[in-house]
Order: structure tokens, then sequence, then C-alpha cells
């Protein structure tokens, strides 16, 4: 059975977030997903919703067997734990793939590093980013004063 793994922090569900885990769970017959803790989420904006609310949205959909909050100091415990043979990066994470591997490699975690493709939009307006999701709700429903 091909266990694979993706991640990220996915804060306000949206349609990219259901391409990568359709993408990523295509690659294997088992998904497990780790979601990212608030605490750290440092490359960019930290994430609105608590961890156990973003777990609990990632779980509720189809593609995902098992989905869990990412350990609070070590990246490598749940990889460990899970013991994938692929892990799925999303089309646009920051994380660079053959660093990835190399640092999985160091840990002793022999596992394949694959990228998921982008999801072209589907009609105008169309929000691919949680990002710009939270700056379209500002831009239409926060008071500007």
């Amino acid at each position: 059975m091909t266990r694979v793994v993706a991640q990220g922090t996915f804060d306000i569900l949206h349609p990219g977030h259901a391409h990568y885990l359709s993408e990523a769970a295509a690659m294997g017959e088992e998904l497990h997903v780790i979601v990212a803790r608030r605490e750290n989420v440092t490359h960019k904006d930290p994430p609105v919703l608590p961890n156990r609310q973003r777990r609990d949205m990632v779980a509720a959909l189809d593609p995902v067997d098992d989905a869990r909050v990412g350990h609070p100091e070590d990246f490598f415990v749940p990889i460990r734990d899970i013991d994938p043979d692929v892990i799925a990066l999303g089309f646009d994470q920051h994380h660079d793939e053959e660093a990835l591997a190399d640092a999985l490699a160091d840990a002793g975690i022999d596992c394949e590093v694959r990228r998921a493709s982008g999801r072209e939009k589907r009609f105008d307006g169309e929000l691919l980013s949680t990002g710009r999701i939270v700056d379209r709700i500002c831009a239409e429903r926060c008071d500007s004063d």
C-alpha cells in the first residue's frame, strides 16, 4: 500500500486545497494530512482558525484518510509515525523539493517527494488562495475607519 503525506496550513479551505489533496490522494492508496500548528507557521501570516478546527475540516474531506496537527517542535515526528512512501507538496508551497528530500534522507526517512499541479481558475473572481480570500473579505466587509 502506497502511503502519501500532504501538509499545509489549510486556514480557509478553498478549491486549491481540494485540488491539492485530490492529487495527493491519487499518488497512493492512503492519504495522511499534517496540518501546520499556528505557532509553527513563520513563512506567512499565521492562520486565523485554531489548529483543531483546521484539522477537523481537512479530516472531513473525502480524499483524506487521516488528518493530524503537526508536532510542536519537530517536523519529522509525524512523518516517522506515518512512514510515507510519498510526500506530496502543494503547487505553490514554499518548500524546495531537493532540500526537503535531502533533509528526509538525513533524518533516515526513505520516501519520494512530488509536487502537485496547480488548479486553473474556472471562472472570473474565483479565489484559490487563503490570503486573497482574507483580503477580499477585508475589502468588502471591514470598516475602513
